[in-house]
């Protein structure tokens, strides 16, 4: 049975943003009162992930759980996340660490995102669902599919998603094809873990979509870090300690090439935006600042990555278990 559990979030210049992860972490901790239960950042926030595991290692944790609180396995779930897990793999193959899976397209956060909806009037609206955005076109591809399942649930007859960036189309795009498509008021929901800078950018979208075409843009707000999801939080820990882990590698671009992401097949290890990579290992965290990072405006294309199987990491101790897909 494990004796520790790392939730690696991936950060936020957002003081709130910040509070409301912590908070995720306290009640996943409140649930789990015989584990030890860390959390960390991948960047913008303290502490590291690398930190958080380091001290869950130096107290004497020999089996440890690491789950990414991320919606979707883009980049972070698939790379830096698991450069952690790669990391203290190596330096301590006597410890057990189990990676676990995203949060993903669970039916209770779409109902979370109805009850949203709900809340403020939009149910049955023309819909758009706005995701942060990633160079994974996978990823991409399910905040789609969570376009499409909302609208089934809160009875949207028509439905678009939308990226606050790095990919397209932009929220602006997103909201006039709605009304290319005849909207005359727009359902939003940010699908989004927590508040942010981006969420603080979106809604100026919405309100110079609206003064230029003077459509209602109703916005749903975001999910939020309650009960929820903190009880999808210890389904993904319950999933690893039990090795019911299964991820959808079907189209994901470290298997299958995509034109612009051809280097990123079968790439096993690489530096990413985590607090591993080289940038960080150069000068140190505590001496380094993020101020000048703009992750909503960046693309991850010109860095290489971490990928595992995640299937595999639950499966032994050492990195000679770990797979690229």
């Amino acid at each position: 049975m494990p004796e520790a559990v790392l939730l690696v979030a991936h950060g936020s210049r957002s003081d709130a943003g910040q509070h409301e992860m912590a908070a995720l972490a306290r009640a996943v901790a409140d649930e789990e009162p015989e584990r030890a239960v860390r959390f960390g950042y991948l960047e913008l926030s303290d502490p590291p992930a690398s930190r958080a595991m380091e001290e869950l290692l130096d107290s004497g944790a020999r089996d440890i759980v690491v789950v990414p609180l991320m919606l979707h396995a883009a980049g972070h779930a698939k790379s830096d996340v698991p450069a952690v897990v790669l990391d203290a793999r190596t330096r301590r193959p006597d410890v057990r660490i189990t990676y676990g899976r995203p949060l993903g397209v669970d039916h209770a956060l779409l109902e979370l995102g109805r009850q949203r909806l709900d809340a403020v009037g939009a149910l049955g609206l023309p819909l758009a669902v706005l995701s942060r955005g990633t160079s994974d076109p996978d990823a991409n591809a399910e905040a789609y599919r969570v376009s499409r399942l909302l609208a089934e649930m809160s009875g949207a007859r028509s439905a678009v998603a939308g990226f606050a960036g790095v990919t397209w189309p932009d929220v602006y795009d997103a909201l006039d094809q709605l009304r290319r498509l005849g909207a005359e008021r727009i359902g939003v929901l940010a699908w989004f873990l927590a508040t942010g800078v981006l969420l603080e950018r979106m809604r100026e979208d919405y309100r110079r979509f609206e003064e230029a075409t003077g459509i209602e843009v109703v916005d749903a707000g975001y999910l939020g870090t309650g009960p929820v999801l903190t009880s999808i939080v210890l389904d993904r820990i319950a999933e690893a300690v039990e090795g019911r882990i299964t991820p959808n590698c079907d189209a994901c671009a470290y298997r299958h090439p995509y034109p612009g992401l051809e280097d990123r097949v079968g790439l096993a290890r690489g530096s990413g935006h985590s607090h591993l990579a080289a940038d960080h290992l150069d000068h140190g965290h505590d001496g380094h600042s993020h101020d000048g990072h703009s992750h909503d405006g960046h693309s991850h294309d010109g860095h290489s990555h971490v990928h595992l199987a995640v299937a595999r990491l639950d499966s032994g101790h050492g990195p000679e278990t770990t797979a690229t897909t």
